[in-house]
């Protein structure tokens, strides 16, 4: 039972009493009876205010509590509009990718086969740079000319293929020739042919490399993209021989 009920309790037995001395008054009291009956009226008076001191104390509550319920609500809406609205790519920590797993090509046909992971050397190249996605700010600082109706989740797509495409050429690259299919080895033989002085210790692909383990159409859109990337600072552009290596940054 809270402070309030108890107290009201008290002032109804307080009033009860009262109401028996005031019923009794059309008698006449002996003199200590009106003494009491005024002590009593005192008490009441002194009750009320307490009663009303505690009244204004529990509104004071009871905003704070309505204050604290909007603060709440509005916690609980955005964390339903987060958990409606995750993107489908989240910006990720870059972390070593182990190069001993199958590559395939965008067919997933077993044309670029490597050994099993036991049989092939640890090596200390096992580490593959990855570009990060896109992140929400960033996307919306692309300029709309750029943009045009490409959208968030297509941009990250093709990061994700570009992705895929530069774990697999480095996955071959870091395994030994003699490990290597016929069609690896040519693959092998390919990337290092393109190698340069100006991409020695950075990682790239070229457009032969996204059609080869990716399912991307390599098309005009897809041109446009790679400009927002570059506007995004995830790669550069390095021409040379004849080709267009797209090199992460």
């Amino acid at each position: 039972m809270s402070e309030l009920e108890d107290i009201s309790l008290h002032i109804h037995d307080r009033i009860s009493s009262l109401q028996r001395m005031v019923d009794l008054s059309v008698v006449e009291l002996p003199q200590n009876k009106n003494r009491k009956l005024g002590q009593e009226l005192f008490a009441l008076e002194s009750l009320l205010e307490e009663f009303e001191k505690r009244v204004g104390q529990q509104k004071e509550q009871l905003k704070h509590l309505k204050k604290l319920e909007e603060v709440f609500k509005k916690d609980v809406e955005d964390v339903h509009h987060m958990k409606d609205n995750i993107p489908a790519h989240m910006p990720m920590k870059k972390v070593p990718t182990c190069g001993t797993e199958p590559v395939l090509n965008k067919k997933e046909a077993a044309d670029v086969q490597l050994v099993q992971p036991e049989n092939v050397k640890k090596t200390s190249k096992s580490y593959i740079k990855e570009m990060e996605f896109i992140t929400v700010p960033e996307f919306e600082n692309i300029p709309p000319y750029m943009k045009g109706r490409v959208s968030y989740d297509h941009i990250n797509a093709v990061v994700q293929s570009i992705n895929k495409a530069v774990t697999a050429k480095y996955k071959v690259l870091h395994q030994s020739v003699k490990t290597l299919s016929n069609h690896a080895r040519k693959l092998h033989q390919r990337f290092k042919d393109q190698d340069t002085k100006a991409t020695k210790g950075q990682y790239f692909v070229v457009e032969d490399d996204i059609r080869e383990f990716t399912s991307m159409k390599v098309d005009k859109r897809f041109q446009g993209i790679l400009n927002m990337l570059r506007h995004c600072q995830r790669l550069r552009e390095l021409r040379g021989g004849g080709l267009t290596r797209y090199i992460l940054l």
